[in-house]
């Protein structure tokens, strides 16, 4: 195992570890992963628990699917990864959770609305795509034809990915999705169907 890969993986395992505690996955749910280069990259194993990772949870894999290392099954989401990897060349991480706001949200048929600077700034945009089953072709393939246009993508009745050129920054979009999603939710109880982040201040947003 190359340092690069142990520091990923080291990284990865941290991200795992917040998720859980924040909500964003129960039990084994969700999966992650980060590119170790062009061709190859680390996704957790099938069944591994994010918060409980080790670095035998862990799966290295081509961008063909070909499985390089690793003791367990890969995820069964890794198409989704993976072809994700390949519509994008900036992105070096997917965070893949189970956030229940932004779930909930879509299966009624809502908008998740970016509200806040932090939430327009991280998230910009969301994508969304119907409901496949987890591992499957249709999944992954609608995924990555949302990635190509967002970095937030919610899957119906199931997840959302989030896309960054870092481990951090996709982790910090997949939280940036979930508050606005909990902030949309929080305004439709209080009758509020339209209030969002500026539309005309997008354009020159910046962060300190």
């Amino acid at each position: 195992m190359t340092t690069r890969v142990e520091s990923l993986i080291e990284e990865l395992s941290a991200v795992g570890v917040d998720i859980v505690a924040r909500g964003l996955a129960l039990a084994s749910g969700g999966n992650i992963s980060a590119r170790i280069d062009e061709d190859t990259f680390v996704v957790t194993g099938s069944g591994t628990w994010l918060d409980r990772l080790t670095p035998e949870d862990f799966s290295v894999m081509s961008l063909s699917g070909e499985v390089i290392s690793g003791s367990p099954s890969p995820s069964s989401e890794w198409k989704l990864h993976q072809r994700s990897y390949a519509t994008r060349a900036d992105v070096n991480a997917v965070v893949h959770v189970h956030p229940q706001h932004a779930v909930l949200l879509n299966a009624l048929g809502h908008d998740v609305r970016l509200i806040t600077l932090d939430h327009a700034y991280y998230v910009r945009s969301v994508g969304t795509t119907p409901y496949y089953p987890n591992g499957s072709d249709e999944l992954a393939d609608s995924a990555a034809e949302q990635a190509a246009h967002h970095d937030c993508i919610i899957m119906g009745h199931h997840g959302c990915s989030a896309l960054g050129d870092s481990v951090s920054m996709a982790f910090r979009r997949a939280l940036n999705l979930e508050e606005a999603a909990t902030a949309t939710y929080r305004a439709l109880l209080l009758g509020d169907t339209e209030s969002a982040f500026p539309a005309e201040a997008l354009a020159a947003l910046h962060h300190a």
